[in-house]
C-alpha cells in the first residue's frame, strides 16, 4: 500500500494517528491516491465471522463473501439500510451522492476497498463484486480477503529502532566475509597437503569441484528464484567448507586404519569406503535435517545461511560419491600410491602398518645339491618356487 498520501494531510504523524481510534472521524487515500472522508468505524475486524473470496459462476466473476456476528450484522443493516434509502444513485439525481453510498475498508488507515451499497443487507451476509464490468481478478480478491480476515487481528505496531546500513558498509561487509572464506580454504589446504600428502591431491580437488558446484547453483538460483546473497548466506558456504573436508577426512581415515591393519591398497580402498560411507551419510543427513529445520522456523536473516548450509550438503554429497571415491580408487591402481610411497599418504611403515606391503614379485630359488646327475632321478625337496611378495 502505497502511504505517501499521509505527507499531504496537516497534522498528520504515525504516533498520533486518528486512524487508529475507531471512533474518529478521519481522512484516508486508497493505493491509486482517491481520498476519502471516512466517519467513525461501524463495523470492525473482530466482528467479521467469515470471509471467502471465491469464483461467481452465473457471470465467471470473482467475488468476496462475508458473514457478520450479530453485532455486526445489526449494525452494518442500520448502515446500509441508511444509506440504500438516501444516497442510492438510482434514487436520486444528485450524483454526489454516490459518493455517500460507498463503504470505506480500511487497514492500518489505508483505504484497500470502497464498494457502493446497492440495497438494504440486514441478513449478516453478503457478497463485495468488483467494478463492472468485469469485476475482480482471482488476485485482488484474495487479496481484499486476507485484509478482511488478518486485519481483524488487534494489533498495533510501533517503531522501536531503525537501523540504516550505507552501500559502502555493506560492500565491505561482503568483502570480509568473501576474504574470510578465502583465508579458510587457503588453511584447509595447507594441513591437507601437510597431514595427506599425495592425497591432499584427491581432498583439494574435491574442494575446488564443490566450491564451482555451490558458485553455480547460486548463480543460477540468483537468476531464475531471486536468490539474494547475504552476509548468512556467506557464513552457510564458509561453514561448508569444514563439511566438505570433514567428509573426505572420514574416508581417508578409515582407509589409514586399512592400511594399518595390513591390507594392500586396492582390498583397502573398498574396506575403508563401506566403513566410511555410512558415517557421512549419517553426518550429512543431520547437517540437512538441521538446515531445513533452521529455514522454517528461522527469520529472514538466518534462513541465508541454512539455505546455503542445506544446500551446500547436498553437494557434499555428490562430491563424495560421485568424484572423491572414484578418484581414489584410480589412484590406487597408479605405482606411486600402490607401492607406498613416503609421499603418497599411504606408507605403510609411517601409518605404522603390522605387516608392511609393497606391491611387486620377487623370486625364491633353491638350487641343485653339486653332484647330481643330469637327466638322472633323484629324490628329495630341491625345486624352483615362485612367491607373491
Amino acid at each position: 500500500m502505497d502511504d505517501s498520501w499521509k505527507s499531504t494531510v496537516p497534522g498528520y504523524t504515525e504516533d498520533a494517528s486518528p486512524w487508529d481510534n475507531a471512533k474518529d472521524q478521519t481522512v484516508s487515500c486508497d493505493a491509486t491516491g482517491t481520498k476519502y472522508v471516512l466517519g467513525p468505524a461501524v463495523v470492525q475486524g473482530d466482528e467479521i465471522s467469515s470471509v471467502d473470496a471465491a469464483l461467481d459462476t452465473s457471470n465467471n466473476q470473482w467475488v468476496v463473501n462475508i458473514t457478520l456476528n450479530g453485532a455486526g450484522a445489526s449494525a452494518f443493516g442500520t448502515l446500509t439500510s441508511s444509506q440504500y434509502q438516501k444516497y442510492f444513485p438510482t434514487s436520486t439525481t444528485n450524483e454526489d451522492n454516490a459518493v455517500l453510498d460507498q463503504i470505506g475498508i480500511t487497514l492500518d488507515g489505508d483505504v484497500s476497498s470502497a464498494p457502493e451499497t446497492n440495497g438494504a443487507l440486514t441478513s449478516g451476509s453478503f457478497q463485495i463484486t468488483g467494478p463492472q464490468p468485469n469485476g475482480f481478478s482471482e488476485a485482488q480478491a484474495t487479496q481484499l480477503q486476507n485484509v478482511l480476515k488478518f486485519g481483524s487481528l488487534p494489533l498495533t505496531f510501533q517503531l522501536q529502532s531503525e537501523l540504516y546500513i550505507s552501500p559502502q558498509t555493506g560492500h565491505a561487509s561482503l568483502d570480509a566475509g568473501l576474504l574470510a572464506g578465502i583465508l579458510g580454504l587457503i588453511l584447509v589446504v595447507i594441513y591437507l597437503f601437510y597431514y595427506y600428502r599425495g592425497l591432499g591431491i584427491v581432498s583439494v580437488s574435491s574442494l575446488v569441484i564443490a566450491a564451482m558446484l555451490a558458485y553455480f547453483s547460486v548463480v543460477l538460483l540468483s537468476k531464475y528464484q531471486n536468490f539474494t546473497m547475504s552476509l548468512s548466506a556467506i557464513a552457510g558456504l564458509v561453514v561448508a567448507i569444514g563439511i566438505t573436508a570433514d567428509s573426505f577426512i572420514v574416508y581417508f581415515e578409515r582407509l589409514r586404519d586399512e592400511v594399518r591393519d595390513g591390507k594392500a591398497l586396492r582390498p583397502a580402498v573398498e574396506a575403508g569406503w563401506k566403513r566410511a560411507r555410512r558415517t557421512i551419510l549419517v553426518s550429512d543427513t543431520v547437517s540437512f535435517l538441521a538446515a531445513v529445520l533452521l529455514y522454517h522456523f528461522a527469520t529472514s536473516d538466518v534462513q541465508g545461511f541454512a539455505y546455503t548450509l542445506g544446500l551446500t550438503t547436498i553437494i557434499d554429497v555428490v562430491v563424495v560419491f560421485l568424484f572423491t571415491k572414484p578418484m581414489v580408487t584410480l589412484l590406487a591402481g597408479t605405482k606411486f600410491f600402490s607401492s607406498g610411497n613416503k609421499w603418497s599418504g599411504l606408507d605403510p611403515e609411517r601409518l605404522g602398518a603390522k605387516t608392511p606391503w609393497r606391491s611387486g614379485r620377487r623370486t625364491v630359488r633353491t638350487t641343485r645339491t653339486a653332484g647330481t646327475g643330469a637327466g638322472r632321478p633323484r629324490t628329495g625337496n630341491s625345486s624352483t618356487t615362485s612367491k607373491e611378495a
